[in-house]
């Protein structure tokens, strides 16, 4: 009996009691899911450098249908591309001036409630809330997953600011762009575009937490069109993007095309690499 579970069973006060043991179950049930994500993920890995699930099974001590169970059974590794045990997706309040109220956008409403949805269906406990008007948001945090561009939070501003190839940046013109300053390429959207068109442009990347104690996901679009386009990306593709950079910082831009009358996403694919930070790192030192 672990020294946790004896403090918990001491507990005198039953109201107390219920609280601390509904917790545990919660953080329990928190760890035994990451538990079961982690041994998947080693299995699959295991079986990806070309052993066989028998040999696995041999080295492990386990028998071989369990190996088989495992790699087939549970919650699946990729999830922990969004977090690991429970995440929260924040969106952008909006200030309505014309009513003098607060309101959030349609498109961003969509972006937020899907992310939520993607998140559960890999096992993780979800939660949301908002950007504030002001754009205040604590990013200081596990398991954050923000849909909000720069321009509307000075804090995401500054988190975008930590991008070491794409850049924020706005045109001659005054419309916002993202910049690739590796290839020097501008993206705009087909919405600032001459004619415009139903295409917009929207920015992934996981970026580090301002007290530098871990990182957290950040998806926008230079238009919410944008946003909808990464999160449609997420759940079509998370599989091929968690092997690509796991749970390392990164960034991408993903090209959006959309239905002019309802803003849902016809097609959502990378504009560009998968820019992995570490690697911009040490060719930058090198």
């Amino acid at each position: 009996m672990s020294d946790e579970l004896q403090r918990i069973m001491a507990i005198d006060d039953p109201y107390r009691l219920l609280r601390e043991v509904t917790t545990r179950l919660a953080d329990a049930q928190q760890e035994v899911t990451e538990l079961a994500r982690l041994r998947r993920r080693v299995v699959q890995d295991l079986h990806a450098q070309g052993l066989s699930y028998a040999q696995i099974a041999e080295k492990a001590g386990l028998s071989r249908g369990r190996i088989h169970q495992i790699r087939h059974t549970g919650p699946a590794p990729e999830g922990a591309f969004l977090g690991r045990g429970s995440v929260v997706v924040a969106t952008p309040l909006r200030r309505d001036d014309e009513h003098g109220r607060t309101v959030v956008a349609m498109d961003d409403v969509s972006s937020g409630k899907r992310l939520e949805d993607l998140a559960r269906t890999y096992g993780l406990e979800v939660a949301s809330e908002h950007v504030s008007v002001g754009g205040e948001i604590d990013l200081n945090r596990d398991g954050l997953v923000v849909v909000c561009g720069p321009r509307m939070s000075q804090e995401m501003w500054d988190t975008y600011a930590q991008d070491p190839v794409l850049s924020w940046e706005r045109a001659e013109d005054g419309p916002w762009t993202v910049v690739d300053r590796r290839t020097g390429t501008v993206y705009r959207s087909g919405q600032d575009s001459d004619p415009a068109r139903p295409y917009d442009v929207g920015y992934l990347g996981r970026l580090p937490r301002p007290d530098g104690n871990g990182s957290l996901l950040a998806i926008a679009g230079i238009h919410t069109q944008g946003s909808l386009g990464v999160v449609q990306l997420l759940a079509s593709d998370l599989n091929t993007l968690w092997g690509q950079v796991g749970d390392r910082r990164f960034s991408t831009l993903v090209g959006v095309e959309y239905d002019p009358e309802t803003s849902e996403p016809q097609s959502a694919e990378l504009l560009c690499p998968l820019y992995r930070h570490d690697e911009e790192a040490t060719e930058a030192a090198g």
